[in-house]
């Protein structure tokens, strides 16, 4: 997986929870990494990628008990949209 399909699937993740994970509704960062092939995880490309996603913006990062909880930005959602439709 290149870094954009990496983006992809993060993006994906995030908005495709029940309930979707926008604003103050969020999760732990470790369950980004579910759903990956275990040979990626912890590879540089994959953190890489979600750094990328933290920097632009698309994703907010939390401190919570002890542990790092992430959910999307609403204030990008239509950008974030526009990101996940593009080929």
């Amino acid at each position: 997986m290149d870094i954009l399909s990496l983006q992809k699937f993060f993006l994906r993740k995030l908005r495709n929870f029940s309930p979707p994970k926008w604003g103050a509704s969020h999760t732990e960062e470790r369950n980004l990494f579910k759903g990956l092939p275990k040979h990626l995880i912890g590879r540089k490309d994959t953190k890489d990628a979600l750094d990328e996603l933290y920097k632009i913006g698309f994703i907010n990062r939390y401190k919570k008990t002890y542990e790092v909880h992430v959910s999307l930005n609403i204030e990008k959602k239509k950008e974030i949209e526009e990101f996940l439709a593009e080929k």
